[in-house]
């Protein structure tokens, strides 16, 4: 059987256009694919008698904000037959959707919807393009990392109202004031306590 290496070469002279990249890590070939190509490369990996992976396994994304384009958006195949994985890496503008894997892989119809759901990512064609994870009029994407740790919103069952009610989500001060120090990290200034315990040896 060829190498990662090989597989990843024969890929590339297949798709000249659509693979961008390539690259071995872990033991796992990851290969960069143009975002409008990713319906041909994941018919071309499930079809060619070479590669057959046939089994998609999970579409995710990564959350870069500081990057123009912001999401990594990736595909996981196994090969059954060959015993080895890929995945695939398209880099998408916030703004822009993906064409939709579900004529390919059936499966991708569910974690098409999570992506979509964690990080606001749409998938043109998709057939039932809606929030999987999140409860009813939810505000925002929760994988994204600007999306705050407590959330917009916060629910609670009202006594006179006899119903659930959302509401702001309101903290107290002390929870708003943050260092950002790692734990790992020793504290640039004077922590409560350091004054007492360098007097006292």
């Amino acid at each position: 059987m060829e190498t990662l290496e090989e597989l990843g070469t024969k890929i590339a002279d297949a798709l000249p256009v659509a693979v961008r990249g390539q690259s071995v890590a872990f033991g796992q070939l990851t290969i960069d694919v143009e975002c409008t190509e990713i319906v041909r490369v994941l018919t071309h990996l499930r079809d060619d008698p070479d590669c057959r992976f046939t089994f998609l396994i999970d579409i995710t994304a990564v959350d870069w904000p500081q990057r123009e384009k912001r999401f990594d958006v990736v595909y996981h195949l196994l090969s059954l037959s060959g015993n080895r994985r890929i995945r695939l890496k398209i880099a998408v503008e916030e703004n822009v959707s993906v064409p939709s894997a579900v004529e390919v892989f059936p499966a991708a119809g569910w974690a098409e919807r999570e992506t979509f759901d964690m990080y606001g990512i749409t998938f043109a064609q998709h057939p039932d393009l809606r929030r999987l994870l999140t409860d009813y009029g939810f505000s925002g994407y929760p994988l994204r990392k600007d999306f705050p740790l407590t959330g917009y919103v916060e629910l609670r069952y009202d006594e006179e109202q006899k119903r659930v009610v959302y509401q702001p989500v309101e903290l107290v001060q002390e929870f708003r004031e943050f260092d950002f120090m790692s734990p790992w990290e020793g504290a640039r200034h004077i922590m409560p306590g350091d004054k007492a315990k360098k007097e006292n040896s």
